[in-house]
């Protein structure tokens, strides 16, 4: 088959995907001003949010009511009980730009923390880390250099996103930055921050990475990876083997993976100069079989626009509601079913 034939038929393919892919009904509403913030502080960006281990709290990572904790003496993790009530914070003065969130069976709370936009150097102390909190905000563990930037076993270079297999191991999406400009790897840790390998590097192929954005973990304990730049999603086992790739997914910023493995997709991406032909917002379907059943249109519908606006982050509690976390609008969105 000639070059401009095959890709000719890709093209079509990926129309066909996209078609399919937004054709979804939206069981969904959402819940204006759900999570309420102390008086007198307002929301920031966030692209970090996850359901607590109780499966009905929701952990958020949020940029001390800016799109920067740096210079802030905010804290920057927050939980909110069932009704929107903040019941807890930490991590003042901690942070740069936290990005990914996870919270692990034991309740303790990750954060990956990466340079604020437009930042020519890190903070000194901040950002190229991951830490690990107790569900009462104590450190238990740190992972990275908190202001070096690299590429060796101890070190990362804007990582994005964090998350643990059932044996405790961690697993960090390492490379938040434009282009070539910073590591796109996924590394891998014991339980006891033991680095054990790494995989991945930038391109286009099986393995290769442009922006790993996000990363989950299934009923399986297959790793899925948010390749953004690539617009699709990666699948490997926990040794770094490539099982599959899936792009009806679209341009995904953040996914999670409740119980029933039902994948939950953020796109805050998508428009016609970048990834043209699909519509930003939350697609919601079924690790089984792939297919993305319901989809949670963006609230901003301007298909033009350049800068990101719906949600970037993305989880689901026990009862299904979902919950978006998100970078231009500055706000934690809750949806539910109608």
């Amino acid at each position: 088959m000639s070059r401009p034939v095959a890709l000719k038929r890709a093209t079509v393919l990926l129309a066909a995907l996209a078609a399919v892919a937004q054709a979804q009904d939206n069981p969904y509403r959402a819940v204006e001003g759900w999570a309420k913030m102390p008086e007198g502080r307002q929301w920031g960006s966030t692209s970090a949010v996850d359901i607590d281990k109780d499966g009905k709290s929701v952990w958020v990572a949020e940029r001390c009511g800016a799109n920067s904790c740096v210079g802030s003496d905010l804290p920057a993790v927050l939980k909110f009980d069932e009704t929107g009530k903040l019941v807890k914070s930490f991590g003042a003065g901690m942070f740069a730009f936290p990005h990914g969130i996870h919270v692990d069976r034991e309740g303790n709370v990750w954060v990956a923390d990466t340079v604020p936009l437009g930042a020519k150097e890190p903070p000194a102390g901040k950002a190229h880390f991951v830490v690990k909190f107790s569900p009462e905000g104590k450190v238990l563990m740190t992972l990275g250099k908190p202001g070096v930037p690299g590429d060796g076993p101890d070190t990362f270079n804007q990582p994005s996103d964090v998350v643990t297999a059932a044996n405790g191991d961690i697993f960090v999406a390492d490379g938040h930055g434009p282009g070539g400009s910073t590591n796109n790897r996924i590394v891998k840790f014991d339980k006891n921050g033991k680095f054990l390998k790494t995989w991945g590097k930038k391109g286009t192929g099986p393995g290769e990475f442009d922006v790993p954005h996000a990363i989950a973990i299934d009923s399986k304990g297959r790793v899925f990876v948010a390749d953004r730049n690539n617009n699709r999603l990666q699948i490997f086992d926990q040794d770094g083997k490539f099982l599959e790739e899936w792009k009806q997914w679209s341009r995904i910023s953040g996914i999670y993976i409740d119980k029933n493995d039902n994948l939950y997709a953020a796109d805050s991406e998508s428009n016609t100069k970048r990834n043209p032909g699909w519509k930003r917002g939350i697609r919601i379907g079924s690790l089984k079989d792939g297919k993305v059943t319901a989809f949670i249109p963006d609230p901003v519908t301007d298909a033009d626009a350049s800068a990101t606006s719906g949600a970037e982050g993305v989880a689901a509690d026990a009862k299904g509601n979902v919950y978006g976390a998100e970078v231009g609008p500055k706000t934690l969105r809750k949806y539910e079913k109608k």
